[in-house]
C-alpha cells in the first residue's frame, strides 16, 4: 500500500467526481479509440476478432481504472478498486459485445448498454457493500452509457474516417466517465454516510 492510500479518508465531491471521472475516463477512451482508428485491421490481422476485443477490454480496465482510481477512498484503495473496476468492466463488456453480436444493429447496442451498465451497477453495489444502491447506479451507468454511445457513434457516421472515430471516442469516454465518477461518489456516501 502506497502512502497516499492511507491519507485519502473523504469521498470527493460529486462535482468532482463527474469532472474527474469525464476527464479521465475521456482520455482513456480516446486512447483505446485511438487503436481503433489507427490499427484495427493490423489487430484484427495479427490478434483476431476476439484477440482485438480483448486487447480493447484490457486497455480500458487499465487506463480507465488509473483515471478513477483517485475518487475512489480508503486504506489499500488502489488494489481493491482495481480488482472492482476489473470485474466490473470486464462484466460490462462482454455483455455489450455478447448482445450486439448475437442480436446485431440498434436492437444489440441497445440490449448491450442495458445489461452491460446493470451488471457495472450491480458490481459496484456488492464492492462498496450497498447492495440496495444497485438499481440506482444502473440507472446512472445506463444513461451517461447510451447517450455516450449514441453520440459518438452519430458523430463518427457523420464524420467518418479517424477523426470520426476519435469524435466517437471521446464522447463516449467523457459520458461513460461522468457516469462512473457519479457512481463511484454514489456507492461511496452510501457506504460511507457523511459526518
Amino acid at each position: 500500500m502506497d502512502h497516499s492510500d492511507s491519507e485519502a479518508t473523504t469521498v470527493p465531491s460529486l462535482g468532482r467526481s463527474v469532472v474527474t471521472g469525464g476527464v479521465g475516463f475521456f482520455l482513456a477512451s480516446l486512447a483505446v479509440f485511438a487503436t481503433v482508428a489507427f490499427a484495427e485491421r493490423l489487430m484484427y490481422a495479427r490478434l483476431g476478432l476476439a484477440g482485438a476485443y480483448v486487447v480493447w477490454t484490457a486497455l480500458f480496465i487499465l487506463l480507465g481504472g488509473a483515471a478513477l482510481r483517485p475518487l475512489v477512498v480508503g486504506s489499500g484503495r488502489t488494489g481493491r478498486f482495481f480488482a472492482l473496476f476489473a470485474l466490473a468492466f470486464f462484466l460490462y463488456a462482454a455483455a455489450w459485445v455478447g448482445a450486439y453480436f448475437s442480436l446485431r444493429s440498434a436492437a444489440g447496442e441497445w440490449t448491450g448498454s442495458l445489461a452491460g451498465s446493470a451488471l457495472m451497477g450491480l458490481v459496484f453495489a456488492a464492492g462498496f457493500g450497498v447492495p440496495r444502491a444497485a438499481p440506482r447506479l444502473s440507472a446512472v451507468l445506463f444513461v451517461a452509457n447510451t447517450a455516450g454511445y449514441f453520440a459518438g457513434s452519430f458523430l463518427n457516421n457523420a464524420v467518418g474516417g479517424k477523426a470520426g472515430m476519435l469524435l466517437w471516442g471521446g464522447i463516449y469516454g467523457l459520458c461513460l466517465g461522468v457516469g462512473l465518477g457519479a457512481a463511484l461518489f454514489l456507492a461511496q456516501t452510501a457506504a460511507r454516510p457523511p459526518r
